[in-house]
């Protein structure tokens, strides 16, 4: 009869959540690095300003200003995005590490019980050849014991 794990179902329910977090830290991997790149592109979005600032007409100083204090607090509010997503995903990583000793916690469990039963089958299994081994010379004794009294009771035919 081949191994069968008791708790086989658990363990692939446990697998399964571990992969559905698996693909939660993706996500929450992605919203990190997209609000990354809007940062990238807000601070280029700043610099160009700042360039453009230093060649145009000193009139329009002013929207320039407005529009460079429009960008810094647009970069504050990304700052503090980046911070929850990063929150987010190190919440989400802490999650998917539980899961997988979860898991590692069972697979080592089925190691052990299929270590445990093919050494309970070894063991029925030379339980079985030494019945075999005695039963075997159990029979040889009797054969061997017929053979004597087989030739004892010609010995006495011959001396009568």
């Amino acid at each position: 009869m081949p191994f069968r794990y008791r708790l086989q179902k658990i363990l692939d329910f446990r697998i399964r959540k571990k992969e559905e977090q698996v693909l939660v830290v993706q996500k929450a991997q992605n919203a990190v690095f997209q609000v990354e790149e809007k940062i990238r592109q807000n601070d280029k979005e700043i610099h160009e300003t700042k360039t453009g600032m230093r060649t145009a007409d000193p009139r329009m100083y002013e929207y320039y200003d407005k529009y460079l204090d429009h960008l810094w607090e647009k970069a504050e509010k990304l700052q503090q995005e980046l911070a929850e997503a990063q929150r987010i995903l190190e919440i989400e990583k802490q999650k998917l590490v539980k899961l997988e000793q979860g898991v590692k916690v069972l697979e080592k469990h089925k190691e052990k019980s299929k270590e445990a039963y093919l050494a309970e089958e070894k063991a029925a299994e030379l339980k079985q050849y030494s019945e075999l081994g005695v039963t075997r010379f159990f029979r040889q004794s009797q054969e061997r014991a017929e053979e004597e009294a087989q030739i004892l009771k010609q010995l006495q035919e011959l001396d009568k």
